[in-house]
């Protein structure tokens, strides 16, 4: 008899059960056994794209399985490679306690990490005094310099000839998107670095111990220096001007409203965080549009 009874013929399919403690609980109890873990009750996390739960002191994550349309132990490679390069730069991050794959009704890869006690960075920003503010974002400024260095190539993602491949960009007017692959195409990036891709409000924290933590590192990828940069300005600082000083420091608005318009429009996510953070889309016909919004936000 399987531990998992869901079936999943689609991904459509995983994103119905992949936050289901009650589909996952017996798996998940079979991993703890299997890795001689403490036996714990198993809780929600927030949600990202493969299942994690936290269960006592561990975070445990189980990947999507190649049913799905996604055979997620290509994250899996992805987030233990990352995490090993983050801590060699002496950036904090969640220690991997064990990894593995278990054969069920489906193949699933899983890892087991250290669960980080503390605050996520979105909430312990919100009312805290601006000079707090500031040097928790020059903070995040020397643990990014020390971790967006080159390295070596980790997966086989290649975000400037692929950057749509989440279709995000697909609700904006016809001319500003042939507009933004062009200028993908033609711009010279320069150097590509390890880049951690997905510096959000959920995935930085801040521990008890007064500590950034830096969690979920399955977006992991080498690209241009801006794509970390401009994710950090609009997703996670939201244009907070006194964040955007800690981090950037004395910053010209229009050399970092053009550093955010180059990023965002990289990024796979770009669009869903102009929307959110931007503005409206249906009046953006090219890419010098979306400068100056950018630049009214600074």
């Amino acid at each position: 008899m399987n531990l998992f009874s869901e079936t999943i013929n689609s991904w459509k399919d995983w994103g119905r059960v992949f936050q289901s403690i009650s589909a996952f609980g017996p798996l998940a109890e079979q991993i703890l056994r299997t890795e001689k873990l403490p036996p714990s009750p198993i809780g929600n996390l927030t949600p990202g794209t493969n299942a994690v739960f936290r269960t006592g002191r561990y975070v445990l994550k189980i990947f999507s399985p190649a049913e799905s349309g996604f055979d997620g132990k290509k994250d899996m490679h992805t987030e233990i490679f990352a995490m090993k390069f983050a801590d060699s730069v002496g950036v904090n991050c969640p220690e991997v306690t064990a990894q593995g794959v278990i054969r069920d009704r489906y193949e699933f890869g899983y890892l087991v990490m250290e669960y980080i006690e503390g605050v996520q960075f979105s909430d312990a920003v919100r009312g805290m005094p601006e000079k707090e503010k500031k040097y928790l974002a020059e903070e995040l400024r020397r643990i990014t310099d020390r971790m967006n260095v080159p390295c070596k190539r980790f997966n086989q993602i290649d975000v400037i000839r692929d950057s749509n491949r989440n279709g995000c960009w697909d609700p904006f007017p016809d001319p500003f998107k042939q507009e933004r692959m062009t200028y993908v195409r033609d711009y010279d990036w320069g150097e590509s670095v390890f880049v951690h891709g997905d510096i959000n409000g959920d995935n930085l924290i801040l521990g008890k111990d007064g500590k950034l933590y830096i969690i979920d590192f399955a977006d992991a990828l080498l690209a241009p220096k801006v794509y970390e940069e401009a994710l950090i300005a609009a997703e996670l600082f939201d244009f907070d001007r006194t964040l955007l000083r800690g981090y950037f420091g004395d910053y010209r608005r229009e050399k970092l409203a053009r550093l955010c318009l180059d990023g965002l429009l990289l990024h796979p996510f770009g669009g869903d965080i102009v929307k959110q953070h931007v503005g409206n889309i249906s009046e953006l016909q090219g890419v010098e549009e979306l400068y100056l919004k950018i630049k009214e936000r600074l």
